[in-house]
């Protein structure tokens, strides 16, 4: 079952609001089992609609819009659908409902503009908008469905989950899909490709499909397959996953969504261990990233953003002399750093960061992307000395990602 995606405004064109709507809406519908073959946005003129309605409807059974259906003169959706399907409007009673009551929370009289959103397409089924006044609708056309929901995120979403998903179950037979995502960190696709060459030849006879999806300092690989029965399905793509632990394992971190902060995270708590941050060239984002996992305050004591040679000597006491001879970016800086607020806090676990993230700031001895990482625990310091890019927000995100990742390292060497 195969569906296409068009969602409608000049807005999204012209760069002014991001399509957010086509990546929600390509969820649900693999979750439900539907093939999404092709995105399109078009902007708000009605041959452009059409012809991609009827290019969309060569290639798919299920054909989704948005946007274009509000009360303004700009909104022509619902108006070209009529002279797509070539039928007029009726006035929709229980749409009108809905309109009534949105109007009502808010205290105020239905205009004569907003009446008209109960005007629909003749041969349309009406979805009920449960947070706006613009009703989906809902086309069943020569074996074809055509559905279209309003531009607003959080209207759309509604629709998706509440009318969309359940009459889309009801009217097709749907097979099951199964994804997996495995995360992966410190290694790079090239050489994750090569090291897993064997295994991945081998998912074709299991009908498994693999995907390398690359970020900052990570790969995701997403195994996918589809059937009849999902516990089938599941137990051959965990198998393979199980294999796939035995080659590169210690690259391994997560699955699905998880993130690095909430491994680490999860980790401390289970162990009941603290940790401390000194940060300079990433000023403040490791703690940013730290604090963002629910429960982070009963593991996380605080940080020193020790952006300057005056907060690392008043702060973490780093020698002056050291600073002005080897430099804020060396490892006698940074593991000074990494005891100092280490000791200052009183936590089990503390990181250092100390860099130069760039775009200026570079010599030949130290470009642009050099980067020391140091971590104290309770019975160590070390540090290790790492040369990412030439690109300043991408080496605070390379230098974050790398010391979670070598502090979740840390402390699952330390537990087993």
């Amino acid at each position: 079952m195969k569906a296409e995606i068009i969602t409608i405004g000049d807005e999204l064109l012209i760069g002014q609001v991001v399509d957010t709507n086509s990546a929600f809406i390509a969820t649900k519908l693999n979750e439900a089992g539907i093939h999404v073959c092709q995105i399109t946005s078009v902007s708000d003129n009605k041959e452009h609609i059409v012809e991609a309605l009827n290019n969309a409807v060569q290639r798919a059974d299920i054909v989704l819009m948005t946007g274009g259906l509000g009360p303004t003169n700009d909104d022509i959706t619902k108006l070209t659908l009529c002279g797509y399907f070539n039928v007029g409007l009726r006035f929709d009673q229980e749409a009108y409902k809905d309109v009534e009551y949105m109007f009502k929370i808010r205290g105020r009289e239905v205009s004569e503009v907003n009446r008209k959103q109960a005007e629909l397409p003749e041969n349309c089924v009406a979805l009920h908008n449960k947070n706006g006044t613009a009703p989906g609708m809902w086309f069943d056309v020569n074996d074809k469905v055509y559905i279209s929901m309003p531009g607003v995120p959080y209207e759309m979403k509604a629709l998706m989950e509440d009318e969309v998903i359940p009459k889309l179950k009801e009217r097709f037979t749907l097979p099951v899909i199964v994804h997996k995502n495995i995360l992966t960190i410190g290694i790079g696709e090239s050489v994750l490709a090569e090291k897993i060459t064997a295994w991945e030849a081998s998912l074709a006879q299991d009908n498994i499909k693999l995907a390398y999806l690359p970020s900052i300092g990570m790969v995701r690989l997403r195994l996918s397959t589809s059937g009849a029965d999902k516990n089938t399905l599941e137990e051959k793509v965990n198998r393979k996953i199980e294999e796939l632990k035995t080659l590169v394992g210690e690259y391994i971190f997560g699955y699905e969504n998880d993130t690095l902060e909430v491994i680490v995270g999860k980790l401390l708590k289970e162990n009941k261990q603290t940790l401390s941050l000194a940060e300079s060239c990433t000023g403040g984002y490791i703690s940013h990233l730290v604090t963002l996992a629910p429960g982070s305050s009963s593991y996380y004591k605080g940080s020193i953003v020790a952006y300057s040679y005056e907060i690392k000597t008043l702060e973490l006491g780093v020698d002056e002399e050291v600073l002005n001879q080897r430099g804020a970016v060396s490892q006698e800086v940074v593991e000074k750093m990494a005891s100092s607020v280490r000791k200052k806090f009183h936590t089990d676990y503390s990181l250092a960061v100390s860099g130069i993230a760039g775009p200026d700031g570079g010599t030949p001895e130290k470009p642009v992307g050099t980067v020391w990482i140091a971590l104290a625990t309770p019975t160590k310091v070390f540090s290790k000395k790492y040369q990412f890019a030439n690109n300043r927000m991408r080496n605070i995100q390379m230098t974050a990602n790398t010391a979670l990742n070598l502090l979740r390292k840390e402390i699952l060497m330390n537990v087993k």
